[in-house]
């Protein structure tokens, strides 16, 4: 859901290390903008609904009360509204009336030294739904600013770790800066909310304001979940190539899908987001998550294009949820196998003399380097590391377990037939796992090499199917295995994957794959490029004549005959480019699909156009590192427990915060580095806290 940017990550010999890894722009770099150098962002709490009269900060301005004393010391206490007690101003330490100007004096001295240097003491006010921090004297800064910081650095805490706002109203946290500071009161949750939703709209159209500047198709995925409340959600994240060619993404919204979260409900909620944005007409793919729910909804939104003739418009599964059903087939048998050792790695996670004591008896016996804690999640990147561990560390595994028996107990130990079973499926998923590998650290997984992996997965299967060498129950999981890539096969097989496949240089035709690679769509992609491609964006190789306008023109006039003219040379020019880029050979592999293109757009200017639109379609509705490893549960937890009333406005804030985005309230930017400038100078203004309180 987040559309950060990572850097591609190596990969350790026996253990999955897959990073965030692509080519995506951050919104940072991809709107450049002055942000404000500011300390507090002023609320307005009537119109965010606090129920407060004051504007721009939460100082009152009733009037100090009169002093009855002439004591310099009475200056920084204020007397209660009863007259029983005074009330320091700096801590909050309440002392009787009756008591000596003498003790309060020294109460200023051991707690507050300097405060004689501090200028004058604010004024007293009355009690407000908001209160106001004191700071020490020793900072000579406006009192206010500390509740402001501290809310702002709350907001931000809650973002980043995907919190409700009502995880501050939990007493113990409340108590917790009680003790650092009795006058401290944080905002209400309500307050927090009405905050992150007008944050939420500010950045949205921010977004939206970009998005009309975007040249090109854009693609969207989607992605499904359902939270502990039983809510269903959908998250939509666009995607594009920009004009410097490099890839963008930016999530869009966060939609709760209605009873009965059907087609119909989908379909609704996807067009509303893509006409808030205004880019209904300028999608060119969908990637969905296989769900029948989400077929029909695309099915629906394209019948709504071709009524509307918007164009072209393709949706397809993800490559990646396929895959790791796939993969599921083929480690069925032995799932209650990686139960036990999933166990074991747990305790080696949670034991240091245990996890030493596997280290040093995989030296000795040469069986590998481990680096810990090891990957013990569920997805595919988990269960294969339990593979691996038996199938290259099976006697220090033994050893360990024998040693510590009482603790983990025998039944973690293995039979040979369960060691042989395992044998058997991690030889023939390695060629999985270093798919998987390679797929969640190309820095481009387009299509077309989505395409070409997911072929070599099906011969694969085939020869598993059709060797001796392995046993029935594998051959009957590699059956069921055949089954998902056939209907992921039929599902992807068509025009338009065809055309994002050959435009990725490293694919073209000779490494497509043979149930995609067909005349008639070479054909079909050829009439495409030059009926869409060859004069629409280069107006002036036409005269200036668009085709309906010769097109209804009567009889031919001269000026018509010369703008056919230059359409039949620039079509023809159009075919040379399309004709030149398949009669040379493939790309490397490794080569950078977006700089090859950015290299030789010139070369190819018509044809890179089209480049630019179909290479943003997506071969994966998420990330595929979400879906083949531990990081994708995180995701899914932070989904989970969050309530219905944070979840759009936090996650979707949090994903554009993360990719690069200035978080804004009513268009104003919160300057956070500055913020966090201004928290240190007051901290070591302030000095240790410790001492002072221990000189009571």
């Amino acid at each position: 859901m987040n559309f950060g940017v990572g850097t591609v990550s190596g990969k350790a010999a026996n253990q999955m290390d897959w990073g965030v890894n692509n080519a995506f722009k951050t919104f940072k770099d991809m709107e450049p903008k002055s942000v404000m150098d500011m300390a507090v962002i002023p609320m307005d709490p009537v119109d965010i609904g606090l129920g407060s009269s004051e504007k721009g900060n939460a100082i009152s301005t009733v009037k100090p009360r009169k002093k009855t004393m002439t004591s310099v010391y009475l200056k920084f206490f204020e007397t209660a509204a009863d007259g029983k007690s005074r009330r320091c101003k700096f801590c909050g330490q309440s002392y009787s009336i009756a008591t000596a100007t003498g003790n309060l004096g020294r109460h200023l001295s051991n707690r507050h030294p300097g405060y004689d240097k501090s200028g004058d003491v604010v004024a007293n006010s009355t009690p407000q739904p908001i209160t106001v921090a004191k700071k020490p004297p020793s900072q000579g800064k406006a009192p206010h600013v500390d509740y402001d910081h501290l809310n702002w650095l709350l907001i931000k805490w809650l973002i980043l770790a995907s919190l409700p706002p009502s995880t501050l109203e939990e007493k113990w946290l409340a108590n917790s800066y009680k003790f650092l500071n009795p006058s401290i009161q944080l905002w209400p949750s309500d307050q927090y909310r009405a905050v992150f939703l007008e944050v939420f709209r500010s950045m949205q159209e921010d977004i939206r304001a970009s998005l009309v500047q975007v040249s090109s198709k854009v693609s969207v995925t989607l992605d499904f979940w359902t939270s502990y409340e039983q809510i269903f959600y959908m998250s939509v994240t666009c995607h594009w190539i920009d004009e410097n060619w490099s890839f963008q993404r930016v999530l869009l919204d966060i939609c709760h899908i209605p009873y009965p979260c059907g087609g119909a409900e989908i379909y609704h909620s996807l067009s509303e987001v893509l006409k808030m944005y205004n880019i209904e007409n300028r999608v060119l793919s969908c990637t969905h998550d296989n769900s029948q729910s989400a077929i029909h909804a695309c099915h629906s939104f394209k019948e709504d294009l071709d009524r509307q003739k918007a164009g072209p418009f393709c949706f397809i599964p993800c490559a990646a949820r396929t895959l790791s059903l796939i993969i599921d087939d083929g480690l069925r048998t032995t799932k209650p196998i990686i139960s036990k050792i999933r166990e074991f790695v747990l305790g080696l996670n949670a034991s240091s003399e245990l996890s030493e004591d596997f280290v040093r008896l995989t030296t000795a016996c040469q069986e590998g380097s481990w680096k810990f804690p090891l990957d013990a999640s569920a997805r595919w990147s988990g269960n294969y590391q339990m593979l691996d561990i038996v199938r290259k560390a099976g006697k220090s595994m033994d050893a360990v377990i024998m040693k510590y028996k009482e603790t983990l107990g025998s039944r973690m130990l293995l039979s040979s037939a369960e060691k042989n079973a395992v044998s058997l499926v991690h030889e023939y998923l390695e060629p999985f796992y270093k798919t998987t590998n390679n797929i969640c650290t190309n820095k481009v997984p387009t299509i077309g090499l989505v395409l070409f992996f997911m072929d070599h997965i099906s011969e694969m299967i085939a020869a598993c199917r059709e060797t001796r060498h392995y046993p029935d129950w594998l051959k009957n999981s590699a059956e069921d295995m055949a089954k998902k890539a056939r209907s992921y096969n039929n599902q992807v097989c068509n025009i338009f994957t065809y055309m994002t496949a050959i435009l990725d240089p490293r694919i073209k035709v000779e490494l497509i794959p043979e149930s995609l690679n067909s005349e008639n769509f070479l054909e079909e992609a050829r009439t495409h490029f030059i009926r869409n491609y060859s004069t629409s964006h280069f107006p002036s190789m036409t005269g200036g004549y668009g085709a309906q306008e010769i097109e209804d023109g009567g009889s031919v006039s001269f000026a018509e005959e010369i703008a056919r003219k230059k359409r039949r040379a620039s079509m023809s020019s159009a075919t040379d480019e399309l004709t030149q880029y398949l009669s040379e050979p493939p790309a490397p592999i490794p080569t950078d699909v977006l700089e090859w293109w950015k290299v030789n757009s010139t070369r190819y200017p018509r044809l890179s156009v089209m480049a630019r639109d179909f290479l943003a379609v997506q071969a994966t509705s998420l990330a595929p590192e979400e879906i083949f490893c531990g990081k994708g549960d995180e995701i899914v937890r932070q989904r989970f427990c969050m309530p219905h009333n944070s979840t759009q406005s936090l996650l979707c804030i949090r994903s554009w915060i993360l990719g690069g985005m200035k978080l804004k309230f009513k268009s104003t930017e919160i300057d956070y580095e500055r913020l966090m400038e201004l928290a240190t100078n007051a901290a070591s203004d302030n000095g240790p806290v410790g001492p002072e309180k221990k000189q009571k």
